[in-house]
């Protein structure tokens, strides 16, 4: 007897979605667990949160307690409403996907995954000092770390979108998505990839 396929909130599977940038094909898991929970399990391991389902991942970067003494589109937010709470990130992104499906019609995973794709910085600048004199140099992004850029600009898109807006969080999260995984400018984390590399080219 063939064990039942993994359907992500009981509703989409995996299956048949498609990462159309080989380079990210490792470090994007598309399989997960019916909790979307794993405990830390691989925090300790370097590299480890390549085996951490893509989905969970987003749901752990919606879990933020603001930008810190950053912006977002100009404005300092501050929103923790959601930090530690991974039931409620959980609902916000299951609501997201229900949200995405309706809009598009199309398998929300794909859709988030077409987002990262979009969104992943390729180049960005990091800082060294010679003789005393700092400068930007640009460097290669790894994979992972695409990765990790593309999901965290993505929350915070969500986060700068719902800040005094009476959207909820749920709908500016699958707006945010929607408009990456299209690459469009109105996007946050793509206009934000943008940038980083619009810099990291004049820093070559």
């Amino acid at each position: 007897m063939k064990a039942p396929t993994f359907q992500y909130f009981g509703k989409w599977s995996p299956e048949g979605v498609v990462i159309r940038d080989k380079t990210l094909e490792r470090y994007i898991k598309l399989e997960g667990s019916p909790t979307l929970r794993s405990g830390g399990v691989y925090s300790k391991k370097q590299f480890g949160r390549v085996n951490v389902p893509i989905v969970e991942r987003l749901i752990n970067r919606v879990m933020r307690s603001g930008p810190g003494d950053g912006k977002i589109g100009g404005r300092v937010i501050r929103g923790a409403k959601a930090c530690g709470k991974k039931y409620k990130a959980y609902n916000i992104v299951k609501k997201a996907f229900e949200h995405i499906h309706k809009v598009t019609g199309q398998n929300p995973l794909q859709v988030l995954v077409d987002a990262i794709v979009n969104c992943a910085p390729r180049e960005e600048i990091t800082r060294i000092t010679y003789g005393g004199i700092t400068y930007p140099i640009s460097v290669d992004v790894s994979p992972l770390r695409r990765v990790d850029i593309a999901l965290k600009n993505i929350a915070a898109g969500a986060f700068a979108g719902s800040f005094r807006n009476k959207k909820p969080i749920w709908q500016c999260l699958a707006e945010e998505i929607i408009l990456a995984s299209k690459a469009d400018p109105k996007s946050y984390a793509f206009a934000r990839k943008e940038e980083i590399e619009r810099i990291a080219k004049g820093a070559r």
